[in-house]
């Protein structure tokens, strides 16, 4: 993986998670919003946070992206 492939890989992670985190607090969808809960008492801790889902999702978007990057710089090198 040379450079201009990690700043495709992680601009597409980033862009994709801030869209959907962005869409999710604007239109109030849980399964879309990040929160952060931690409750400190006597007996322990409980920490508790929001949805990961859109963090897979940016995942899985820029593994797609790298890919077709890859492919369409090797198509261009012949």
């Amino acid at each position: 993986m040379n450079a201009r492939s990690f700043v495709v890989t992680f601009f597409s992670l980033v862009a994709t998670t801030g869209v959907l985190y962005f869409i999710g607090h604007w239109f109030t969808i849980p399964s879309l919003m990040f929160h952060h809960e931690f409750t400190s008492s006597q007996n322990g801790f409980m920490m508790t946070t929001g949805s990961l889902l859109p963090l897979i999702v940016g995942l899985v978007v820029s593994y797609f992206a790298e890919k077709l990057y890859v492919r369409r710089t090797r198509q261009k090198l012949g």
